[in-house]
């Protein structure tokens, strides 16, 4: 009995590999046009041109522009939960690292801050679930204060849901203007907000 053929020698496995890698060129090309041209002015057809494939060979991959849009957003959550532990980790010291999503993936940084500007219509594409996503960014936030809280790490008269937004607010906030002005030195600026805040949810000293 021979053994069976590695995988990697196997027809089929070549091709499925061409076939992720045009799949990842076009989402490239598709997360760099749309932050520089926007979803409502750039087309498929610019997007396959772009990225060295037929219409009709981006459409395999992606079956809609609407489906496009979602494997960028996709990509940008794929990248936080590769890179982030704002569940389990401590608050201050992941803020601080936010600046580091800037160096790693630009692209998503500009794609993910124009198709949330171009989608805050209720009847955008891509509406709900930025709203979804930002809801589900406050839930995490609340929960890690208010565990902080439950163990003595936070001061206790903090409103969770309110220093989420405000926390939120300052990411997509700096995201924006860094677009603007990528001079902003985004890590002194992340650390002195990330220091600050760790002083204001400290407990207060009793004497």
């Amino acid at each position: 009995m021979t053994a069976p053929e590695p995988l990697a020698s196997r027809p089929y496995a070549s091709l499925l590999a061409k076939g992720e890698d045009r799949r990842q060129r076009i989402l490239g090309v598709a997360e760099r046009l749309l932050a520089r041209n926007g979803w409502r002015n750039t087309s498929l057809a610019q997007i396959a041109k772009e990225a060295g494939v037929t219409p009709a060979g981006l459409l395999h991959h992606f079956e809609s522009k609407e489906h496009l849009l979602n494997a960028v957003l996709d990509a940008r959550d794929a990248d936080d939960e590769i890179h982030a532990d704002y569940r389990s980790g401590d608050l201050v010291t992941e803020l601080g690292r936010v600046p580091e999503r800037f160096d790693r993936a630009p692209e998503l940084v500009g794609t993910f801050t124009v198709l949330l500007v171009e989608n805050i219509a209720p009847e955008a594409p891509l509406h709900d679930r930025l709203l979804n996503r930002y809801q589900s960014a406050v839930e995490i936030i609340v929960a890690i204060i208010e565990r902080g809280q439950r163990s003595g790490k936070y001061r206790p008269d903090i409103d969770g849901a309110s220093k989420a937004v405000e926390i939120l607010a300052f990411i997509y906030g700096m995201e924006t203007l860094w677009l603007l002005d990528p001079s902003i030195q985004l890590a002194e600026v992340f650390k002195g907000y990330a220091e600050s805040l760790g002083r204001e949810l400290a407990p207060r000293s009793s004497t």
